[in-house]
């Protein structure tokens, strides 16, 4: 392994350890295949499953491999075709065996930083699917919430905005405006400090960068 490499384990080994504290359990992958693996193996067949938004699942592979899986039931809000659809899937979604998704942060201290436009993917975080896996390249590790949130607002929203054609003054000026307009994609702020329910949350970091 090369020193970068070395730096991710060793620092997810620290995470993973803070995540056992607060009642979540962590893994560690070098690379996305693995995470793709053991993201596989945590979703019981016959079961319901759902996803947020995220542009780490799909650089992983878990969304293809979730549309492909023929043994569960895949609750995917790209196929609605209205908007009563798509609050149909969203409220679905609360039902699920199992929700995927990623996290806008996580601190070396083992807390899970997000911040919602809508609020779905924050609300499923906190209650109603029996299971959560969230995928994290390890470029979402930061030192406090402090630093999590500046991530957030500052590296992680701006390309969030371009991609979703927001008219924002971060994606016009890659800088955040503490914006409350209608294309506003930081809403809602969740903090997950411990797990309500031991072992509910699971949490695979991957040694790469992925999404934003």
């Amino acid at each position: 392994m090369n020193p970068k490499q070395i730096f991710y384990e060793t620092q997810a080994k620290t995470i993973i350890k803070n995540l056992e504290r607060r009642r979540m359990k962590g893994y560690y992958c070098q690379g996305k295949e693995d995470a793709l693996k053991t993201a596989m193996s945590l979703t019981a067949a016959d079961s319901t499953v759902s996803f947020g938004g995220s542009m780490t699942l799909a650089e992983t592979g878990i969304l293809d491999a979730l549309r492909k899986r023929t043994d569960i039931r895949l609750i995917d809000r790209s196929l609605a075709k209205t908007p009563e659809e798509i609050k149909q899937a969203y409220r679905d979604s609360f039902s699920a065996d199992t929700y995927f998704m990623s996290t806008n942060a996580i601190t070396l201290d083992g807390q899970l930083v997000n911040v919602d436009g809508n609020g779905n993917r924050a609300a499923a975080l906190i209650y109603g699917p029996d299971q959560v896996i969230i995928i994290a390249g390890m470029n979402k590790a930061v030192s406090d919430t402090d630093d999590a949130l500046r991530r957030i607002h500052n590296i992680a929203s701006p390309p969030n905005c371009i991609r979703l054609n927001k008219n924002t003054p971060c994606a016009a000026s890659g800088v955040c405006g503490e914006c409350m307009g209608d294309d506003c994609i930081c809403s809602q702020t969740v903090i997950t400090r411990r797990s309500g329910i031991a072992g509910r949350i699971k949490v695979i970091l991957v040694g790469e960068e992925l999404g934003y």
